[in-house]
């Protein structure tokens, strides 16, 4: 329960820039769209397919402006996966310690601490 309190609580503390990666690539696709004349749906979709690096190939921009802000959607979905993998971590490595700390027998806890010295 620790990790899953914890991981929560970490994308609650980033959820504004989650959405601002969010909404940036959505607004970019929506642009990249109307430059492309497809559908707001058919916009959204390659955005964030785009965004979180899929790229199915099935909608692709022609023009290099529209390229241009494709390479910023990319980069903002990347970020924000980024950002969740991040959250993923720290809620990890600190649930780990957690679960040491409570659980392993003092004796193993010194080897281990001789083992792996911490700064």
């Amino acid at each position: 329960m620790v990790f899953i309190n914890l991981f929560f609580t970490v994308l609650y503390l980033g959820l504004p820039l989650l959405l601002a990666l969010l909404c940036t690539m959505i607004l970019l696709g929506v642009i990249v769209g109307h430059r492309e004349r497809w559908s707001i749906f058919d916009s959204i979709y390659w955005a964030l397919i785009t965004g979180f690096t899929v790229g199915y190939g099935d909608i692709r921009p022609i023009t290099r402006l529209s390229k241009l802000m494709a390479i910023i959607i990319a980069w903002a979905g990347i970020m924000f996966t980024g950002v969740i993998v991040a959250a993923t971590v720290v809620a990890g490595s600190n649930s780990i310690k957690e679960h040491i700390k409570d659980h392993a027998p003092p004796e193993e806890l010194q080897s281990l601490k001789q083992k792996f010295p911490q700064d």
